[in-house]
């Protein structure tokens, strides 16, 4: 397959109007000639958004152990455009944890039409109580190594990223030890700034959706996000207008320069109507887009990766640092830049195509046409 003329996302972060050929994998990049020519002039030709933190979307939950579920929910986001994406599970009762383990371990064993499952965002159990928000406070545990050896073992090694309070009891040590197997990133915590730089120092190197769930950005205590700036770490932002606000993503994408990953961290209610919804067994609300627990707590969100890139862009975020913090940056945080986030020679041909409008025209995922 050949895609001409199209305003081409480069791994240098720029645009440019390049041709991209295509197998299963990007052949060439350039100025070409072929036979099944697309021409995109006018157009942005993307690499495949990834999403590293999505409970779910379309009535499905990565919590539910059902691996029927995961590919609905895989067919659903490479309709938006996501070609790659991590399950993001909840705090449940470890029986809970293992069945949605295994049932991605099946799903992995069975692929089916959809965006790429990379393995498993293991958001909970090891969680801060004061900082839990829509996660049960009675399935919360202290980082606890031989668990997280035993969760791995049942998913067939499937995890790739586990979300830890920096502050919690023998955190330090959890970080140290599971930062050798998958990317260890810093949330749902009230670890204060000394603290913060332990965890990272210990080998924590992301940061779960910054500036939710955790302590606040002071001028005299920085805390978890002035860590993060210090230590070098990469940080998640929920850019649907109601986590954080549009000035402050302004500044994040400043002050955490080519760190910044978007994701959904959207729920089964996502692509669903107004209504009545469960997270890790609570109930949630979704009115307007706005998705909460009873008490009014936010609780995740109802947005795409798309979404969010339009978003940040609307907030006044520049497209190219917006396509990155969508493709590039994610890639790397769970180890997949050698193969995804870039349109490159020998990467696999995982891309988008968008109008000026940013309105999705079409999906490639593997060099087949998905959408």
């Amino acid at each position: 397959m050949l895609i001409k003329n199209g305003l081409l996302f480069g791994p240098d972060g720029r645009f440019s109007v390049r041709d991209i050929a295509f197998g299963e994998t990007v052949t060439a990049v350039g100025h070409l000639d072929g036979p099944e020519t697309l021409d995109a002039a006018g157009k942005y030709v993307l690499p495949g958004f990834l999403d590293i933190h999505t409970h779910g979307a379309v009535g499905e939950d990565a919590s539910d152990g059902s691996a029927e579920g995961l590919a609905r929910l895989s067919r659903y986001y490479a309709s938006q455009g996501v070609t790659s994406w991590c399950p993001t599970t909840m705090t449940l009762p470890v029986p809970d944890l293992e069945r949605a383990l295994r049932a991605v371990r099946t799903f992995q064993d069975t692929p089916a039409p959809g965006a790429r499952c990379l393995g498993v965002h293991l958001e909970g159990p090891f969680l801060s109580p004061g900082k839990r928000g829509a996660h049960a406070a009675g399935y919360l545990l202290p980082p606890d190594w031989e668990l997280f050896q035993h969760l791995k073992e049942v998913s067939g090694g499937q995890i790739r990223l586990v979300t830890v309070a920096g502050e919690t009891p023998g955190a330090i040590s959890f970080i140290k030890k599971a930062a050798q197997v998958c990317t260890m990133a810093l949330g749902h915590t009230a670890a204060n700034y000394n603290q913060a730089v332990a965890a990272y120092a210990a080998g924590a190197t992301h940061t779960t959706h910054l500036f939710n769930a955790m302590s606040p950005l002071g001028h005299r205590e920085p805390g978890t996000v002035g860590a993060a700036f210090a230590s070098g770490a990469t940080v998640e932002l929920i850019c649907d207008g109601l986590h954080i606000h549009p000035a402050v993503v302004r500044m994040v994408f400043r002050l955490f320069e080519g760190r910044v990953a978007l994701v959904s961290d959207s729920l089964r209610c996502a692509g669903m109507p107004d209504g009545e919804y469960t997270l890790g067994g609570e109930p949630i609300i979704l009115r307007h887009g706005r998705a909460t627990r009873p008490d009014g707590t936010l609780a995740g969100s109802s947005i795409s990766v798309l979404d969010a890139v339009r978003n940040a862009i609307s907030f006044g975020v520049p497209l190219e640092a917006a396509v990155g913090a969508a493709t590039m940056t994610p890639a790397q945080i769970v180890g997949a830049a050698d193969r995804l986030g870039s349109l490159e020679v020998g990467k696999l041909a995982d891309l988008v195509i968008l109008d000026r409008d940013l309105n999705l025209e079409a999906v490639y995922i593997g060099g087949k046409r998905f959408r």
